[in-house]
This record gives C-alpha cells, structure tokens and sequence, in this order.
C-alpha cells in the first residue's frame, strides 16, 4: 500500500480546534472590519537554532497537508464554539463553509534549513491562512525537533542501524509522529505499530525483561522465545547475569542466533566481552543491539565498540533535550485592499528583544561552492539572482487548496540524507558551534 496516494490511512477527525482561540478572534474582527479577505502571505520560519546545533530539518510536511485537508468546522464544532461563546454568529456561518482554497509553498520535506529559512509560504486571504498557524506550528515544531535529533543520531552511528522505540516515553499519538519524523532523520525501523500502519515503517520487536521474569529459568524464557520466533531472534542477555545469559542463549539457539540486547551497564566493556563471548562460542554472525537510553553522544562514544544497531527511546522522542524548533508564523505581506489584483506590501514585526522579522514575500536559494558543497543559505524579496535560478528550495505543495505534491515516505528519508551529504563536513560534528551555512539576505520588491 502507498500511502503517499492515500494520505493518512486512516480516518482523521476534523484538525479545526487544533489551534488557539485567538485565531478564531482575530478572524471575526477582521470580518467585521473588512479586511478579512485581504490577499496575505504567512511565512514559517525560525530566528535561531537551537544551541549548538549546525542545522535543522525539516519534517512533518506531510502531515501538515494531511491537517490542511482536514480542517473543518463540522456541526459539532460549530456547537461547541456557539456553546462557549467564542465567536459570534456571523463568524460562525463564515466558518461553516471554510475550505482553505490559497496555496503553500515550502522546502521540500527532509531538507535542511537554517535561522531565517522561508521552510514554509502559506498564501491566501488573511481570514484562511490565519487559522492554519497554531496547527501548522506544532506539527513542524515537533517533527523538526525530532528529526533534527535523529539526523544526528544517524551520522554518529554511521553504517549501523537506528531502531526507534520512544513510544512509551511520550504522548501515544506524539509517538506515531515522532517515529515518522525519527524515519525521516535516517532511523531504520520503529517499535511502534502504529506508525508501522500509518506510515508504512518497518517494525521491529521481540521481548522485554518481563518475558525472562515470567518463566522460572532463563533458559525457559530463550527456549519459548526461540521456539516461537525463530533462530534468528533478538534474546535479551541482562536480566541477571550477562556473562551466563549469552552462554545460554547460544545453546538454545545456536551459532544461528539472530541477536543478543544489552539494555544495562557500561555498554562499552560489556558489548566487547560479548562479542568476545560469542565469536569463541562460534557464534560469529549473531548481532549486538544495545540500549539503554542513548543520545547521539552516547552513540558516538560506542562507535568503537563491536556494536551491529542502536535501540533509542526518550532522547529522540523529547529532541535531545530540543523538544520544539522553535517556528513561528509570521504575516510578511499583504495586500493594500480587498481587490484581488492590488499589490503586496511587505509587513514585518519590529521589537527588541531578537523577536523582529524580515518583510516581504521570500525565496531561498542555496549557493555551492565549486565543489559543489553548500556554502550558503540565501533568502531574498523580488527577483531571484540568474545564478541562483535552479538552487532554489522552496516547492509548491498546495495549489488553489488541492495538495499537489504528497511523496512516499522513502523519498523523504533519501531527500534529507542527501541534503546532509551535501553540507560542509562540520556539520555532523557533535560539538557545540554555529550554523554550518550563513544565511544571507537579498532585498528587492516583495512582489505581487
């Protein structure tokens, strides 16, 4: 099943309430002072990344045109608002036939950005792209964070594979979309199913520690594991003592035994005793997993050690201490009245504080050097520089309110590491530092 074509393979409740009330407010007073259809342009974008960190990602486009689609004001939620009194009657009729009818543009997803990236455009009359902002926000802050987190967790682990198993240590629906953004970021597979139904994501899992507690011995609990699952299982080899448990589960299963886990101690030692411990019980091609509640540091610490895949649960799902990107919706253009053909004007926030922003309708480009290498992030207003022409990021994704540019999840998966294989080499390092790429800016005319 390709459920790129689907969109999200399951039914999706209206997205219409996930948002916040002032959207609704500033919808009706617009009305009321007619300039709720005024042509507008929103632009997402982040001031700064977070410390340290030398880029960002983004995910989660897909699952923004997945809400877009589904933002509807049904008649239950026409009633909670009537109940509440939260709009007036005239807002509400307004609301009741909302389909958002303007057109997105954004980088594709799995592409990296940087502080003053346009990642996403939305454009349309105020009154329809205004409603999208919270949703829209807390789908890309969230999936961004999570992928950014394991983007990084997959250059440390270099060749070896990224389970993501975070499920538990989060939100339920949090975790479906945390395992998608984790897949995006160059995980391998999920423990969770439900983002293995959604998404079509490679699932994985054998057995906790309670499985071994059930049974009376160790060896019972290996020998049902195997009997059911095959040779080539994972056995979880800590639950008492490590040195017995890999002896014992290479009699049970044989030199064919899949996998040992290691899910406690200094993972360093122990994993280079069990690897010494198997390969003289001849079980050269049984694999190591280990977990224990990795980050990317911790990866990179085990990059020595014998180590076949890494299982990683709450630092991916809470960004690695990162949890949001830190976006924001902005209003940088708009037109002068209600006529659809008058011009734009550009409009940004001015205060202290770090919190102003850049007006005008936006394009980016990424420069190369002449080795083909990004050198810089340019984001300009106007026309965009002949040189410049075929590198710029932005796509469209929505035209005229259908979604025009839904891709398998796969796509997106190679997209992002191509992306970071085309970033200077700095840029997997670990250590604190800047943003890999400047961002430089070109002022024109915002445009019409």
């Amino acid at each position: 099943m390709d459920v790129a074509d689907l969109g999200l393979p399951v039914d999706v409740p209206s997205t219409a309430l996930f948002t916040d009330q002032y959207e609704l407010t500033m919808l009706q007073a617009a009305l009321k002072a007619g300039t709720a259809e005024r042509r507008s342009v929103f632009e997402v974008f982040t001031r700064r990344l977070p410390e340290g960190r030398r880029y960002g990602v983004v995910a989660g486009t897909g699952r923004v045109l997945d809400a877009v689609e589904n933002f509807r004001f049904d008649a239950d939620v026409l009633g909670f608002l009537r109940e509440r009194n939260i709009v007036d009657e005239e807002t509400l009729e307004w609301l009741a036939s909302y389909r958002f009818g303007g057109d997105i543009w954004g980088y594709p997803e799995g592409e990296v950005y940087f502080p003053g990236s346009p990642i996403m455009r939305v454009e349309g009359s105020f009154a329809e792209c205004v409603l999208l902002e919270t949703v829209i926000l807390s789908i890309l802050n969230h999936d961004s964070a999570i992928a950014a987190a394991a983007s990084r967790m997959s250059s440390a682990a270099g060749d070896r594979p990224l389970i993501e198993m975070g499920a538990r240590r989060t939100h339920e629906l949090s975790a479906v979309a945390a395992s998608r953004a984790a897949y995006v970021g160059g995980f391998a597979t999920t423990s969770d199913l439900a983002a293995g139904f959604r998404y079509g994501i490679p699932t994985v899992g054998t057995s906790a520690h309670a499985f071994t507690l059930l049974h009376d011995h160790e060896r019972d609990a290996f020998q049902a594991q195997v009997d059911s699952l095959g040779r080539g299982t994972t056995l979880l080899v800590d639950t008492y003592d490590v040195t017995e448990a890999v002896r014992t589960a290479v009699e049970v299963a044989g030199p064919e035994l899949g996998a040992v886990r290691i899910d406690s101690g200094d993972l360093l030692l122990v994993a280079h005793r069990v690897r010494q411990q198997l390969d003289e019980l001849g079980a050269t091609s049984t694999r190591i997993i280990v977990t224990s509640d990795l980050d990317e540091y911790a990866i990179a610490s085990l990059a020595v050690a014998p180590v076949d895949a890494y299982g990683v649960g709450t630092q991916l799902v809470t960004g690695s201490g990162h949890p949001t990107a830190s976006m924001v919706y902005k209003l940088v253009a708009r037109a002068e009245s209600d006529d659809p053909k008058a011009p734009l004007i550009p409009v940004a926030k001015k205060s202290s504080g770090g919190k102003s922003s850049v007006g005008g309708r936006k394009w980016a480009a990424r420069r190369l050097d002449a080795d083909g290498v990004a050198e810089a992030e340019v984001v300009g207003t106007g026309a965009v520089p002949p040189a410049l022409a075929d590198r710029q990021l932005l796509v469209e994704l929505v035209k005229g309110g259908e979604v025009v540019a839904r891709e398998p999840l796969d796509v997106v998966r190679d997209r992002h590491a191509a992306a970071r294989a085309n970033l200077p080499l700095s840029a997997t390092q670990l250590s604190r530092g800047e943003p890999v790429l400047p961002t430089e800016y070109v002022q024109g005319r915002s445009g019409s």
